[in-house]
């Protein structure tokens, strides 16, 4: 596949793409800088990748933010701030990406969290923008559907090795604590959620 990977920092962006070049058989990885709050940038960004890469097939848009706080703790621009990378930024990035998209066929995939279906204490902005991200899948892939444009998310609660954990969970007590709450007992892996978005944009998950 040839891929297209960006986020705010540059520097992460070029890791992550140097990641997937050295996988044997990748094809041409791009790295880009844009900021998912920013359609201008965020629709710049498409028109040099479908340029240089194609009209994409899968478009996954996993950006967001978050930390710990009591609603009495956030402030204005704290709660806008999580929206708005969230929800508006997942928005941006399939309502732009949609208009250069292959179709029928083409795959998008929110990236959301069990927040946006669980309340928890200290993550109002996060329950809230997830839960938009929830329903904006949800009503996208009803009006994309009849063009042939399956529209899905994944929802992957507690990944080692990720920010997230190590943000709500950063201690060792803390994590095997929270490891010991999940059914299977143990944290997932970005291998794991990976699968599932090859599952998703694959033939074999064409319904």
């Amino acid at each position: 596949a040839s891929v297209l990977v960006f986020g705010r920092d540059p520097a992460k962006a070029e890791a992550a793409a140097a990641a997937v070049r050295a996988v044997p058989g990748a094809g041409a990885v791009m790295a880009g800088s844009a900021d998912v709050r920013d359609p201008t940038a965020v629709r710049a960004l498409f028109a040099r990748a479908v340029e240089q890469l194609g009209a994409p097939d899968v478009i996954v848009a996993g950006a967001a933010g978050n930390f710990m706080a009591p609603a009495v703790g956030i402030s204005p621009n704290g709660f806008k701030t999580v929206v708005d990378i969230d929800l508006l930024g997942t928005y941006n990035v399939f309502r732009i990406g949609f208009d250069v998209a292959r179709r029928p066929g083409a795959s998008f995939i929110a990236i959301t969290a069990p927040q946006g279906a669980m309340p928890l204490p200290q993550q109002v902005h996060v329950c809230a923008a997830k839960a938009g991200v929830n329903m904006v899948v949800r009503v996208l892939a009803m009006e994309w559907g009849q063009a042939g444009v399956r529209v899905n998310a994944i929802s992957p609660g507690p990944i080692l090795g990720t920010e997230g954990v190590e943000r709500m969970a950063p201690t060792a007590a803390d994590k095997a604590a929270w490891a010991g709450r999940t059914p299977i007992r143990r944290f997932g892996l970005p291998a794991d959620i990976a699968n599932m978005a090859i599952f998703l944009s694959s033939p074999e998950g064409s319904y």
